[in-house]
């Protein structure tokens, strides 16, 4: 899957809700602080990390290249 960025960053949580793979912002952000989600495939717990072109995003078993 790939998400194209309209600006220079998105946050992670706000990625996965935009892409419809959680259903709220709370489950996004348990989903994360849980260990759920890997950027660059290191596990991440920061609710607002900053995706940038090029980064990788695990989450479940969808796999995210952010453009």
């Amino acid at each position: 899957m790939e998400f194209r960025l309209k600006e220079g960053f998105i946050e992670l949580d706000n990625m996965l809700k935009v892409l419809g793979l959680v259903a709220s912002g709370a489950e996004a952000k348990q989903g994360i602080r849980s260990g759920e989600v890997k950027v660059n495939g290191r596990p991440e717990t920061r609710v607002r990390r900053k995706l940038r072109s090029g980064d990788a995003v695990d989450f479940k078993d969808r796999q995210i290249s952010v453009l």
